[in-house]
């Protein structure tokens, strides 16, 4: 919400070239994140799977080991992109030359965030472990609200690129020192380093692989963004990535709903609790999407309204057709994020690397294609499209490894919900060759869809066990806003 308020502001302040420069350099950043080697992940797993156990005096050892080799291949990561930085900007980035040294400061200093953002990434770890949540949100609400205020920050001062960075920097270290006095609540522990080569291996043989999908996710997440550089404008880029930026801000939802699975699948795996994972997976699944659908609906349906709103007619012109099928995607990803943890919680992560190992070069085939044929237009496609072959490659691998039953999704009305789910989307399409109605018409249109489709998931997706725990959570809310108003009554 906050990115949708503020990115036009920086936007303006910037300029797009700048913009999409400030875009790439945090793609560079990003991409520099696989010297985690997957043992933010590992950390955990295993710290969960040790305190399900009850193997506590093990977690402050499995959490120092996970920190030290974070340490060392972070800052090994800090040194490459110090010293490759003049060959991004010069040979590979089109970047205007009046640019050029306002880039290499920035590039010089994102180097330094990465020891900062990796070891996080195991202190946020543990606190995912033993599942704090609450905690977790503490720092990272903040910390995300400020990498889009301090832009403005930094504009209103009159800063540049590299003095932005700068305070993205200073937040992005207190939110380290926090996560650790954080941990330190948990496992007092942690006070005494207690790193053990014993744990290493442990870490290792399940990050490795987590790290070769590190390796390649971010490859897949920002190819279209470097390919789009490369062979279009700096322009090109900022509208492609302002819509993206945002619209995958919806991916918070089975993110979160995957961050707590992830865990939670490790322990029922050690207790070989088949039919409760095979129950949790099928679920998680119906309800993202049951929430995520009537959202892309109507982001699809009013997108050219809300980009002339939001960004302007300039945006509105080019990003148009971009944000309808980034739309379309994400909701496709978001049922891929349910399969993906289950896979990496059950100790196959290889499954998953090997998977993508295949799959990146046909997908940057397909995106150089389709950016040639089509702009930013085919880059967007292109990534519908992988979306639409990897959630049954996913399932498929999930219904293997972890024996799932296929004849769960039916029983519990997973395939239902995919299929109301395609079907609103389809419509959504449809009602827009309305684009010379009023507004007032088309929302009308809007909100019969959406009631149908609530009654149909009602009717046709949801169980009794659904129902009843709708009904449940609404008779709970409503006593306890009855009694609390009593209270301020009383209290009155």
């Amino acid at each position: 919400m906050v990115a949708v308020i503020a990115m036009p502001f920086v936007i303006r302040g910037l300029g797009t070239e700048r913009f999409g420069l400030l875009s790439l350099a945090w793609v560079v950043m990003g991409y520099f994140t696989i010297f985690d080697l997957g043992l933010g992940r590992a950390t955990t797993k295993f710290v969960a799977e040790a305190m399900g156990k009850g193997e506590d005096a093990e977690v402050p050892q499995i959490i120092w080991s996970s920190v030290s080799t974070q340490a060392i291949m972070s800052l090994i990561g800090a040194f490459i992109l110090f010293s490759i930085t003049d060959l991004l900007v010069d040979s590979v980035f089109n970047i205007p030359l009046k640019h050029i040294g306002e880039a290499k400061d920035t590039f010089h200093l994102l180097a330094l965030a990465i020891p900062i953002v990796l070891i996080s990434s195991s202190f946020s770890g543990v606190l995912e472990a033993i599942q704090r949540f609450d905690y977790i949100n503490l720092v990272k609400i903040p910390t995300s609200i400020l990498t889009y205020i301090l832009p403005l920050v930094g504009i209103s001062l009159g800063f540049g690129l590299p003095g932005i960075v700068i305070l993205i920097l200073i937040a992005r270290f207190a939110a380290l020192i926090i996560f650790f006095m954080m941990n330190l609540r948990f496992i007092p522990q942690l006070m005494n380093y207690s790193g053990s080569k014993a744990h290493f291996t442990r870490l290792f043989s399940f990050g490795g692989w987590v790290m070769v999908s590190n390796l390649i996710i971010p490859f897949f997440s920002y190819l279209d963004r470097f390919l789009i550089g490369a062979f279009l404008t700096m322009d090109a880029v900022a509208y492609y990535v302002a819509p993206y930026d945002v619209i995958t801000r919806l991916l918070i939802l089975p993110g979160s709903i995957a961050c707590v699975l992830f865990p939670a699948f490790s322990r029922l795996d050690a207790c070989n609790d088949r039919e409760k994972i095979n129950v949790i997976l099928m679920r998680s699944i119906k309800y993202t999407l049951t929430i995520m659908t009537p959202i892309a609906v109507v982001l699809i349906i009013f997108s050219k309204d809300i980009l002339m709103i939001w960004l302007g007619n300039d945006f509105a012109e080019e990003s148009l057709n971009v944000f309808r099928l980034i739309c379309i995607g994400i909701l496709l990803n978001a049922i891929g994020y349910m399969p993906f943890a289950l896979i990496q919680a059950i100790g196959r992560p290889d499954l998953v690397a090997k998977y993508h190992l295949v799959e990146f070069p046909i997908y940057a085939g397909l995106t150089f294609i389709m950016i040639n044929a089509l702009g930013i237009d085919g880059a967007a496609l292109a990534l519908c499209l992988r979306m639409a072959w990897t959630i049954p490659i996913f399932t498929l691998l999930s219904m293997r490894v972890a024996r799932v039953s296929i004849n769960s999704p039916s029983e519990n009305g997973t395939i239902r919900s995919v299929l109301i789910a395609a079907g609103a989307i389809i419509a959504s399409i449809a009602f827009l060759i309305y684009n010379g109605e009023s507004i007032g018409a088309i929302g009308l249109l809007t909100c019969l869809l959406l009631l149908g489709y609530i009654i149909i998931v009602w009717r046709i997706a949801f169980d009794s066990i659904d129902k009843n725990f709708i009904k449940g959570s609404i008779i709970r809310f409503y006593n306890y806003s009855l009694a609390k108003g009593d209270n301020v009554h009383v209290q009155r």
